[in-house]
């Protein structure tokens, strides 16, 4: 295999759980890290004699917080991956962070150990926000993190949260400025939601809050682009805005459908085996997939080839998330299907007819901005 991978860490240790996350994510009292970080590196080799010697694009520490991890223990991954696969000379290196205190304290640190991209956890510069949202940090902790990583990563990114309680138009816009402003070539975006199993579940369906919908959803939404675009930030996924040439580029393996490969408690991966694509995942509880990792080598727990349908699905799915939209040939090449085969032609006409959907100049199929506000709705109708 020619093609760059992309390689995914877990770090699944966090100091509190979040109100809203619903990510393989645990809170414990004490963590032996040099176990973790063995664990790690010994799933690391395992599964990179599976994969072969393949060029490697691109790293990505995520959590979880991995931030809490040793920068030494990092650091020992980093070398073990840039041995076990052939760099690219710009290999992306990113880590997610928290704007603690304890963890800004750690950043020069990390970029010590060979990260070259920070993904700070900001969510909001809302004291109420945060607060609600259930963050450890508060917003000089933020500000504070934001200047200090800009001062040690030659790249930055952030995520906040948006349609939150109670939350206006215009107080959105302010704060998106004053949070652009800050940093950074790129920002993350995310609409509060629901997810089941959470405690804001359980609040939701007590009634104890409520969230913006609709058509008051869908304004803080656009608003988010107009804001990005005045500091230079243009959309290039549905929730991701970016300076040119500062996409991450390691997400941009997940959404244009390349071999990634995943490492960690609950870690998923797609990897071309013998000419056939694989999806697999790991055991999610960390004890486990410690215990396991330390006796087989890994903990994947699910692998399967994925069928012609299956991989068309994918492809369509995660590509019409991205501005540049899906291009038929890469669709043919990576599932053995093609575009007419994977879409409902009367939905096809139907969603171009709509605008949502549209053919660019290079022949892609993209999804409009009207397409991308109702993404959720029309791909369960458009795929076969």
């Amino acid at each position: 295999m020619t093609d760059p991978l992309a390689l995914y860490i877990h770090w699944p240790f966090c100091a509190a759980k979040c109100p809203y996350c619903d990510f393989n994510s645990h809170v414990r009292d004490r963590v032996d890290t040099a176990r973790f970080i063995a664990g790690l590196r010994r799933e690391l080799a395992h599964e990179a004699a599976r994969a072969g010697r393949r060029p490697l694009a691109s790293i990505f520490f995520g959590g979880g917080t991995p931030s809490l991890m040793p920068p030494d223990g990092a650091g020992a991954l980093i070398a073990d991956a840039l041995a076990l696969f052939d760099p690219l000379p710009d290999i992306e290196i990113t880590l997610e962070a928290n704007p603690t205190s304890v963890e800004a304290g750690r950043l020069s640190a990390f970029r010590d150990a060979g990260v070259n991209r920070i993904s700070l956890g900001v969510q909001s510069l809302e004291p109420e926000a945060l607060a609600f949202l259930g963050r450890k940090h508060d917003v000089g902790e933020a500000i504070t993190a934001l200047e200090l990583a800009r001062g040690i990563f030659p790249r930055v990114s952030f995520d906040l949260i948006y349609a939150r309680p109670g939350q206006s138009l215009d107080a959105w816009r302010a704060e998106l400025r004053r949070a652009l402003a800050l940093a950074a070539d790129h920002l993350s975006l995310y609409q509060l939601t629901i997810e089941p199993g959470t405690q804001f579940a359980t609040l939701f369906g007590r009634g104890a809050f409520a969230l913006p919908e609709g058509d008051d959803a869908a304004a803080l939404y656009l608003a988010t682009a107009e804001e990005a675009a005045r500091f230079g930030l243009e959309a290039y996924e549905v929730s991701n805005y970016a300076k040119p040439g500062a996409q991450s580029r390691h997400n941009l393996a997940y959404w244009r459908h390349g071999d990634y490969l995943g490492i960690g408690a609950g870690a998923h991966q797609r990897l071309t085996l013998d000419g056939a694509i694989t999806a697999a995942r790991r055991h999610r509880a960390p004890e486990e997939w410690l215990a396991r990792v330390e006796r087989d080598g890994h903990a994947r727990t699910e692998e399967e080839t994925l069928s012609p349908s299956d991989l068309a699905r994918e492809v369509l799915l995660m590509g019409l998330r991205l501005a540049e939209g899906v291009d038929p040939a890469h669709l043919a090449a990576r599932s053995g299907v093609t575009l007419a085969d994977a879409t409902d032609p009367a939905m096809l006409v139907a969603c171009m007819n709509e605008g949502y959907l549209r053919w660019t100049d290079t022949g892609r199929l993209a999804t409009t901005t009207e397409g991308l506000l109702r993404l959720d709705a029309m791909l369960p109708v458009l795929l076969r």
